[in-house]
Protein backbone atom coordinates (compact mmCIF):
# COMPACT_ATOMS: atom_id res chain seq x y z
CA UNK A 1 0.00 0.00 0.00
CA UNK A 2 1.21 3.50 -0.82
CA UNK A 3 1.10 5.95 2.06
CA UNK A 4 2.34 9.53 2.19
CA UNK A 5 2.56 12.48 4.56
CA UNK A 6 0.53 14.40 1.97
CA UNK A 7 -2.52 12.37 3.06
CA UNK A 8 -1.99 12.74 6.81
CA UNK A 9 -3.70 15.01 9.33
CA UNK A 10 -6.39 15.90 6.82
CA UNK A 11 -9.93 14.86 6.09
CA UNK A 12 -10.73 13.59 2.61
CA UNK A 13 -13.95 12.65 0.88
CA UNK A 14 -14.13 9.43 -1.13
CA UNK A 15 -17.11 8.97 -3.46
CA UNK A 16 -17.50 5.44 -4.77
CA UNK A 17 -16.57 2.37 -2.74
CA UNK A 18 -15.68 -0.16 -5.40
CA UNK A 19 -12.16 -1.56 -5.47
CA UNK A 20 -10.39 1.72 -6.22
CA UNK A 21 -12.39 3.75 -3.69
CA UNK A 22 -11.67 1.22 -0.97
CA UNK A 23 -7.96 1.34 -1.83
CA UNK A 24 -7.98 5.14 -1.61
CA UNK A 25 -9.72 5.10 1.77
CA UNK A 26 -7.27 2.51 3.10
CA UNK A 27 -4.20 4.45 1.91
CA UNK A 28 -5.41 7.72 3.44
CA UNK A 29 -6.30 6.05 6.72
CA UNK A 30 -2.95 4.24 6.89
CA UNK A 31 -1.20 7.57 6.30
CA UNK A 32 -2.94 9.12 9.30
CA UNK A 33 -5.68 10.93 7.41
CA UNK A 34 -9.41 10.86 8.00
CA UNK A 35 -11.99 9.69 5.44
CA UNK A 36 -15.60 10.55 4.82
CA UNK A 37 -16.86 7.98 2.33
CA UNK A 38 -20.05 7.45 0.36
CA UNK A 39 -21.48 5.22 -2.31
CA UNK A 40 -24.95 5.36 -3.86
CA UNK A 41 -25.19 1.59 -3.50
CA UNK A 42 -26.43 0.32 -0.16
CA UNK A 43 -24.44 -2.90 -0.45
CA UNK A 44 -21.18 -0.99 -0.93
CA UNK A 45 -21.93 1.22 2.06
CA UNK A 46 -22.77 -1.77 4.24
CA UNK A 47 -19.50 -3.48 3.32
CA UNK A 48 -17.39 -0.41 4.12
CA UNK A 49 -15.74 -0.30 7.53
CA UNK A 50 -15.38 3.43 8.04
CA UNK A 51 -17.19 6.74 8.37
CA UNK A 52 -20.09 7.15 5.96
CA UNK A 53 -21.19 10.67 5.03
CA UNK A 54 -23.49 11.62 2.15
CA UNK A 55 -20.99 13.94 0.51
CA UNK A 56 -23.41 15.67 -1.85
CA UNK A 57 -25.49 16.95 1.07
CA UNK A 58 -22.77 17.40 3.70
CA UNK A 59 -20.82 20.51 4.65
CA UNK A 60 -17.63 19.92 2.65
CA UNK A 61 -15.70 22.95 3.85
CA UNK A 62 -12.39 21.94 5.33
CA UNK A 63 -11.94 18.79 3.24
CA UNK A 64 -8.51 18.49 1.61
CA UNK A 65 -10.15 17.03 -1.50
CA UNK A 66 -12.77 14.65 -2.80
CA UNK A 67 -11.62 11.55 -4.64
CA UNK A 68 -14.16 10.25 -7.14
CA UNK A 69 -14.31 7.28 -9.45
CA UNK A 70 -13.27 8.22 -13.01
CA UNK A 71 -16.72 7.16 -14.17
CA UNK A 72 -18.41 10.03 -12.28
CA UNK A 73 -19.18 12.71 -14.92
CA UNK A 74 -18.61 16.42 -14.35
CA UNK A 75 -22.38 16.87 -14.44
CA UNK A 76 -22.74 14.84 -11.23
CA UNK A 77 -23.92 16.84 -8.19
CA UNK A 78 -20.68 16.23 -6.28
CA UNK A 79 -18.76 18.57 -8.61
CA UNK A 80 -21.13 21.48 -7.97
CA UNK A 81 -21.16 20.76 -4.23
CA UNK A 82 -17.35 20.69 -4.13
CA UNK A 83 -17.10 23.91 -6.13
CA UNK A 84 -19.43 25.70 -3.69
CA UNK A 85 -17.18 24.60 -0.82
CA UNK A 86 -13.95 25.39 -2.66
CA UNK A 87 -12.80 21.77 -2.43
CA UNK A 88 -10.83 20.18 -5.29
CA UNK A 89 -12.13 17.02 -6.95
CA UNK A 90 -9.58 14.48 -8.14
CA UNK A 91 -8.96 10.81 -8.85
CA UNK A 92 -6.68 8.24 -7.27
CA UNK A 93 -4.04 8.95 -9.94
CA UNK A 94 -3.74 12.50 -8.60
CA UNK A 95 -3.26 11.17 -5.07
CA UNK A 96 -0.53 8.88 -6.42
CA UNK A 97 1.15 11.92 -8.05
CA UNK A 98 1.10 13.72 -4.69
CA UNK A 99 2.63 10.70 -2.98
CA UNK A 100 5.50 10.32 -5.46
CA UNK A 101 7.84 12.90 -3.85
CA UNK A 102 7.68 10.87 -0.63
CA UNK A 103 8.51 7.53 -2.29
CA UNK A 104 11.89 6.17 -3.44
CA UNK A 105 13.02 7.88 -6.67
CA UNK A 106 11.39 6.16 -9.64
CA UNK A 107 10.27 7.01 -13.15
CA UNK A 108 6.70 7.17 -14.44
CA UNK A 109 5.34 6.26 -17.87
CA UNK A 110 1.78 7.33 -18.70
CA UNK A 111 -0.02 5.68 -21.62
CA UNK A 112 -3.29 6.84 -23.12
CA UNK A 113 -5.15 6.49 -26.42
CA UNK A 114 -8.47 5.33 -27.79
CA UNK A 115 -7.19 1.87 -28.70
CA UNK A 116 -4.06 -0.07 -27.82
CA UNK A 117 -3.25 1.49 -24.48
CA UNK A 118 -3.75 -1.70 -22.46
CA UNK A 119 -1.55 -3.77 -24.75
CA UNK A 120 1.13 -1.07 -24.87
CA UNK A 121 1.06 -0.80 -21.08
CA UNK A 122 1.30 -4.54 -20.52
CA UNK A 123 3.99 -4.90 -23.19
CA UNK A 124 6.20 -2.15 -21.76
CA UNK A 125 5.77 -3.61 -18.27
CA UNK A 126 6.81 -7.01 -19.64
CA UNK A 127 9.88 -5.54 -21.38
CA UNK A 128 10.99 -3.89 -18.14
CA UNK A 129 10.46 -6.99 -16.01
CA UNK A 130 12.28 -9.12 -18.60
CA UNK A 131 15.19 -6.69 -18.33
CA UNK A 132 15.27 -7.08 -14.54
CA UNK A 133 13.96 -3.58 -13.81
CA UNK A 134 11.43 -3.32 -10.96
CA UNK A 135 8.14 -2.24 -12.53
CA UNK A 136 4.46 -2.05 -11.67
CA UNK A 137 1.32 -1.56 -13.76
CA UNK A 138 -1.54 0.59 -12.57
CA UNK A 139 -4.09 3.21 -13.48
CA UNK A 140 -6.74 1.68 -15.70
CA UNK A 141 -5.18 -1.79 -15.54
CA UNK A 142 -4.23 -4.17 -12.76
CA UNK A 143 -4.48 -3.37 -9.07
CA UNK A 144 -5.52 0.12 -7.93
CA UNK A 145 -2.34 2.18 -7.85
CA UNK A 146 -2.59 3.09 -4.15
CA UNK A 147 -3.05 -0.57 -3.22
CA UNK A 148 0.35 -1.46 -4.64
CA UNK A 149 3.59 -1.61 -2.71
CA UNK A 150 6.06 1.22 -3.39
CA UNK A 151 8.73 0.38 -5.94
CA UNK A 152 12.39 0.47 -4.94
CA UNK A 153 14.65 3.23 -6.21
CA UNK A 154 15.19 2.91 -9.95
CA UNK A 155 11.83 1.28 -10.58
CA UNK A 156 9.30 2.29 -13.23
CA UNK A 157 5.57 2.85 -12.83
CA UNK A 158 3.70 2.04 -16.05
CA UNK A 159 0.23 3.61 -15.95
CA UNK A 160 -2.62 3.14 -18.38
CA UNK A 161 -4.70 6.32 -18.20
CA UNK A 162 -8.15 6.83 -19.68
CA UNK A 163 -9.57 10.20 -20.68
CA UNK A 164 -11.84 9.93 -17.64
CA UNK A 165 -8.83 9.55 -15.34
CA UNK A 166 -6.90 12.36 -17.00
CA UNK A 167 -9.90 14.67 -16.59
CA UNK A 168 -9.39 14.56 -12.80
CA UNK A 169 -5.59 14.39 -12.66
CA UNK A 170 -3.71 17.65 -12.21
CA UNK A 171 -0.04 17.10 -11.32
CA UNK A 172 1.20 13.77 -12.72
CA UNK A 173 4.44 14.68 -14.50
CA UNK A 174 5.34 11.58 -16.51
CA UNK A 175 8.94 11.02 -17.57
CA UNK A 176 7.55 9.34 -20.69
CA UNK A 177 4.02 9.94 -22.02
CA UNK A 178 2.50 7.88 -24.83
CA UNK A 179 -0.58 8.52 -26.95
CA UNK A 180 -1.22 5.42 -29.04
CA UNK A 181 -3.94 6.96 -31.25
CA UNK A 182 -7.11 8.98 -30.98
CA UNK A 183 -10.42 8.34 -32.74
CA UNK A 184 -13.98 9.33 -31.73
CA UNK A 185 -15.01 7.71 -28.44
CA UNK A 186 -16.68 8.67 -25.16
CA UNK A 187 -18.35 11.65 -26.80
CA UNK A 188 -21.30 11.27 -24.43
CA UNK A 189 -18.84 12.27 -21.68
CA UNK A 190 -16.65 14.83 -23.43
CA UNK A 191 -19.26 16.35 -25.72
CA UNK A 192 -17.08 16.81 -28.80
CA UNK A 193 -14.01 15.28 -30.36
CA UNK A 194 -12.11 18.42 -29.37
CA UNK A 195 -13.12 17.89 -25.75
CA UNK A 196 -12.05 14.24 -25.87
CA UNK A 197 -8.70 15.14 -27.45
CA UNK A 198 -8.17 17.86 -24.84
CA UNK A 199 -8.59 15.31 -22.04
CA UNK A 200 -5.92 13.13 -23.64
CA UNK A 201 -3.65 16.14 -24.15
CA UNK A 202 -3.57 16.75 -20.40
CA UNK A 203 -1.06 13.90 -20.11
CA UNK A 204 1.47 15.97 -22.08
CA UNK A 205 0.58 19.33 -20.55
CA UNK A 206 1.59 18.00 -17.13
CA UNK A 207 5.06 16.98 -18.32
CA UNK A 208 8.14 19.03 -17.50
CA UNK A 209 11.12 19.99 -19.70
CA UNK A 210 13.34 17.03 -20.48
CA UNK A 211 10.50 14.52 -20.54
CA UNK A 212 9.58 12.43 -23.57
CA UNK A 213 6.34 12.31 -25.57
CA UNK A 214 5.68 9.37 -27.90
CA UNK A 215 2.76 10.12 -30.22
CA UNK A 216 1.32 8.82 -33.48
CA UNK A 217 1.57 11.06 -36.50
CA UNK A 218 -2.18 11.45 -36.97
CA UNK A 219 -2.64 12.66 -33.40
CA UNK A 220 0.16 15.18 -33.83
CA UNK A 221 -1.26 16.54 -37.05
CA UNK A 222 -4.91 16.80 -36.06
CA UNK A 223 -4.98 17.37 -32.31
CA UNK A 224 -1.64 19.01 -31.49
CA UNK A 225 -1.29 16.94 -28.35
CA UNK A 226 2.48 17.06 -28.16
CA UNK A 227 3.37 20.69 -28.64
CA UNK A 228 4.49 21.25 -25.05
CA UNK A 229 7.95 21.05 -23.51
CA UNK A 230 8.51 17.33 -23.96
CA UNK A 231 10.92 15.79 -26.46
CA UNK A 232 8.85 14.19 -29.22
CA UNK A 233 9.11 10.73 -30.82
CA UNK A 234 6.75 9.81 -33.66
CA UNK A 235 5.50 6.24 -33.25
CA UNK A 236 5.56 5.43 -36.96
CA UNK A 237 9.26 6.40 -37.17
CA UNK A 238 10.45 3.95 -34.51
CA UNK A 239 12.75 1.23 -35.88
CA UNK A 240 12.11 -2.19 -34.38
CA UNK A 241 14.72 -4.69 -33.13
CA UNK A 242 13.41 -7.61 -35.18
CA UNK A 243 10.54 -8.85 -37.31
CA UNK A 244 6.92 -8.85 -36.21
CA UNK A 245 6.61 -12.46 -37.37
CA UNK A 246 8.82 -13.41 -34.40
CA UNK A 247 6.31 -12.04 -31.87
CA UNK A 248 3.39 -14.50 -31.68
CA UNK A 249 1.21 -12.34 -29.45
CA UNK A 250 1.74 -9.10 -31.36
CA UNK A 251 0.23 -9.75 -34.76
CA UNK A 252 -1.65 -7.22 -36.85
CA UNK A 253 -0.89 -3.62 -37.85
CA UNK A 254 -2.29 -2.22 -34.60
CA UNK A 255 0.07 -4.38 -32.54
CA UNK A 256 2.94 -3.23 -34.75
CA UNK A 257 2.17 0.32 -33.65
CA UNK A 258 1.76 -0.76 -30.03
CA UNK A 259 5.17 -2.43 -30.22
CA UNK A 260 6.77 0.67 -31.72
CA UNK A 261 5.44 2.81 -28.86
CA UNK A 262 6.61 0.36 -26.20
CA UNK A 263 10.03 -0.05 -27.83
CA UNK A 264 10.54 3.71 -27.99
CA UNK A 265 9.70 4.02 -24.29
CA UNK A 266 11.89 1.06 -23.35
CA UNK A 267 14.88 2.61 -25.12
CA UNK A 268 14.33 5.92 -23.32
CA UNK A 269 14.30 3.96 -20.06
CA UNK A 270 17.68 2.43 -20.84
CA UNK A 271 16.92 -1.00 -22.33
CA UNK A 272 19.14 -2.29 -25.13
CA UNK A 273 17.73 -3.78 -28.33
CA UNK A 274 18.76 -7.37 -27.58
CA UNK A 275 16.83 -7.31 -24.31
CA UNK A 276 13.85 -5.64 -25.98
CA UNK A 277 13.82 -8.28 -28.74
CA UNK A 278 13.71 -11.10 -26.18
CA UNK A 279 10.81 -9.40 -24.42
CA UNK A 280 8.84 -8.91 -27.62
CA UNK A 281 9.19 -12.61 -28.45
CA UNK A 282 8.13 -13.80 -24.99
CA UNK A 283 5.21 -11.41 -24.46
CA UNK A 284 1.84 -13.09 -23.93
CA UNK A 285 -1.29 -11.31 -25.17
CA UNK A 286 -3.66 -9.79 -22.66
CA UNK A 287 -6.93 -11.60 -22.25
CA UNK A 288 -9.55 -10.64 -24.84
CA UNK A 289 -7.11 -8.64 -26.97
CA UNK A 290 -6.09 -10.57 -30.09
CA UNK A 291 -5.74 -13.56 -27.78
CA UNK A 292 -5.18 -16.91 -29.54
CA UNK A 293 -7.29 -19.38 -27.56
CA UNK A 294 -6.38 -22.56 -29.40
CA UNK A 295 -6.53 -24.59 -32.58
CA UNK A 296 -9.67 -26.71 -32.80
CA UNK A 297 -11.18 -28.55 -35.77
CA UNK A 298 -8.28 -27.36 -37.91
CA UNK A 299 -9.01 -23.67 -37.23
CA UNK A 300 -7.17 -21.00 -35.21
CA UNK A 301 -9.56 -19.26 -32.81
CA UNK A 302 -8.75 -15.69 -31.72
CA UNK A 303 -10.54 -13.81 -28.93
CA UNK A 304 -10.59 -10.04 -29.49
CA UNK A 305 -13.65 -9.29 -27.36
CA UNK A 306 -12.07 -6.05 -26.11
CA UNK A 307 -12.62 -4.59 -29.59
CA UNK A 308 -15.76 -2.65 -28.67
CA UNK A 309 -15.70 -0.23 -31.61
CA UNK A 310 -14.95 -0.46 -35.35
CA UNK A 311 -11.63 1.36 -35.04
CA UNK A 312 -10.42 -1.38 -32.69
CA UNK A 313 -11.57 -4.16 -35.01
CA UNK A 314 -10.26 -2.69 -38.27
CA UNK A 315 -6.57 -3.58 -37.79
CA UNK A 316 -7.43 -7.01 -36.38
CA UNK A 317 -9.00 -7.88 -39.73
CA UNK A 318 -5.61 -7.39 -41.39
CA UNK A 319 -3.74 -9.67 -39.01
CA UNK A 320 -4.51 -13.05 -40.61
CA UNK A 321 -5.34 -14.70 -43.94
CA UNK A 322 -8.79 -16.24 -44.54
CA UNK A 323 -10.73 -14.87 -41.58
CA UNK A 324 -14.22 -15.88 -40.52
CA UNK A 325 -15.27 -12.78 -38.59
CA UNK A 326 -17.76 -12.86 -35.71
CA UNK A 327 -19.00 -9.35 -34.91
CA UNK A 328 -21.86 -7.53 -33.25
CA UNK A 329 -23.30 -6.60 -29.91
CA UNK A 330 -24.62 -3.21 -28.88
CA UNK A 331 -23.34 -0.77 -31.51
CA UNK A 332 -21.72 2.54 -30.69
CA UNK A 333 -23.78 5.10 -32.59
CA UNK A 334 -22.64 8.21 -34.40
CA UNK A 335 -24.28 11.62 -34.04
CA UNK A 336 -27.00 10.50 -36.47
CA UNK A 337 -27.86 7.50 -34.32
CA UNK A 338 -26.30 5.04 -36.76
CA UNK A 339 -23.69 2.31 -36.37
CA UNK A 340 -20.81 3.27 -38.67
CA UNK A 341 -18.56 0.46 -39.94
CA UNK A 342 -16.61 2.63 -42.38
CA UNK A 343 -13.39 2.07 -40.41
CA UNK A 344 -13.40 -1.67 -41.17
CA UNK A 345 -14.34 -1.55 -44.86
CA UNK A 346 -10.77 -1.06 -46.19
CA UNK A 347 -9.62 -4.17 -44.27
CA UNK A 348 -12.07 -6.77 -45.56
CA UNK A 349 -9.77 -8.25 -48.21
CA UNK A 350 -8.78 -11.20 -46.01
CA UNK A 351 -12.26 -11.78 -44.56
CA UNK A 352 -14.07 -14.81 -46.00
CA UNK A 353 -17.42 -14.04 -44.37
CA UNK A 354 -19.02 -12.24 -41.44
CA UNK A 355 -21.24 -13.80 -38.76
CA UNK A 356 -23.24 -11.20 -36.89
CA UNK A 357 -24.71 -11.37 -33.39
CA UNK A 358 -26.67 -9.14 -31.04
CA UNK A 359 -28.44 -5.82 -31.54
CA UNK A 360 -25.95 -4.58 -34.13
CA UNK A 361 -26.59 -7.41 -36.57
CA UNK A 362 -29.16 -5.69 -38.85
CA UNK A 363 -27.21 -2.42 -39.18
CA UNK A 364 -23.88 -4.20 -39.58
CA UNK A 365 -25.37 -6.56 -42.18
CA UNK A 366 -26.67 -3.70 -44.32
CA UNK A 367 -23.21 -2.16 -44.49
CA UNK A 368 -21.27 -5.38 -45.02
CA UNK A 369 -23.42 -7.26 -47.56
CA UNK A 370 -22.12 -5.28 -50.56
CA UNK A 371 -18.61 -6.47 -49.69
CA UNK A 372 -18.78 -10.09 -48.46
CA UNK A 373 -21.12 -12.93 -47.46
CA UNK A 374 -22.97 -12.14 -44.24
CA UNK A 375 -25.02 -14.30 -41.88
CA UNK A 376 -27.13 -12.80 -39.09
CA UNK A 377 -26.50 -15.62 -36.63
CA UNK A 378 -27.95 -13.86 -33.59
CA UNK A 379 -25.88 -15.61 -30.95
CA UNK A 380 -22.26 -16.58 -30.49
CA UNK A 381 -23.07 -20.30 -30.38
CA UNK A 382 -25.02 -20.10 -33.64
CA UNK A 383 -22.16 -18.24 -35.32
CA UNK A 384 -19.63 -20.88 -34.25
CA UNK A 385 -21.88 -23.68 -35.46
CA UNK A 386 -22.24 -22.02 -38.86
CA UNK A 387 -18.52 -21.42 -39.23
CA UNK A 388 -17.69 -25.05 -38.42
CA UNK A 389 -19.94 -26.12 -41.28
CA UNK A 390 -18.20 -23.92 -43.88
CA UNK A 391 -14.59 -23.17 -42.85
CA UNK A 392 -11.51 -24.76 -44.41
CA UNK A 393 -8.59 -26.24 -42.50
CA UNK A 394 -6.08 -23.50 -41.70
CA UNK A 395 -8.65 -20.70 -41.55
CA UNK A 396 -8.90 -18.25 -38.65
CA UNK A 397 -12.01 -17.52 -36.60
CA UNK A 398 -11.73 -13.97 -35.29
CA UNK A 399 -14.14 -12.82 -32.59
CA UNK A 400 -13.73 -9.06 -32.83
CA UNK A 401 -17.17 -7.57 -32.15
CA UNK A 402 -16.70 -3.88 -33.09
CA UNK A 403 -19.51 -3.22 -30.60
CA UNK A 404 -20.18 -3.13 -26.88
CA UNK A 405 -21.27 -6.26 -25.03
CA UNK A 406 -24.18 -5.04 -22.95
CA UNK A 407 -27.00 -6.46 -25.04
CA UNK A 408 -26.05 -10.09 -24.29
CA UNK A 409 -23.22 -9.99 -21.74
CA UNK A 410 -22.26 -8.13 -18.57
CA UNK A 411 -19.03 -6.79 -20.10
CA UNK A 412 -16.40 -7.62 -22.71
CA UNK A 413 -14.65 -9.98 -20.28
CA UNK A 414 -17.73 -12.15 -19.84
CA UNK A 415 -18.26 -12.07 -23.60
CA UNK A 416 -14.68 -13.16 -24.25
CA UNK A 417 -14.93 -15.87 -21.62
CA UNK A 418 -18.04 -17.20 -23.37
CA UNK A 419 -16.07 -17.44 -26.61
CA UNK A 420 -13.19 -19.19 -24.87
CA UNK A 421 -15.53 -21.69 -23.25
CA UNK A 422 -17.29 -22.41 -26.53
CA UNK A 423 -13.96 -23.08 -28.24
CA UNK A 424 -12.74 -25.26 -25.37
CA UNK A 425 -15.89 -27.37 -25.69
CA UNK A 426 -15.31 -28.19 -29.37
Amino acid sequence: MITAPAFAAKRWGVLGLARTGRAVAAAITASGGDVWAWDDGEAARTAFDGTLVDLVHADLSGLAGIIVSPGVPHSAPIFAAAARAGVPVMGDTELFARALPHLPPTRVVGITGTNGKSTTTALLHHLLVTAGIPAAMGGNIGLPILAQDPLPAGGVWVLELSSYQLDITHSLACDVAILTNITPDHLERHGTMAGYAAAKARLFAMQTPGATAIVGRAAQAHYHVATGPAGLITIEDVALPGAQADWPSLQGPHNLENARAAVAAARRLGLDDATIARGLASYQALAHRMEPVGEKRGLLWVNDSKATNPDSTAPALAAYQRIHWIAGGRPKLDTNGQADLSAVLPNLGQVVDAWLIGEAAPQFAAQLRPHLPVTEAGTLDAAITGILATAQTGDVVLFSPAAASFDQYRDFEQRGAAFREAVAAL
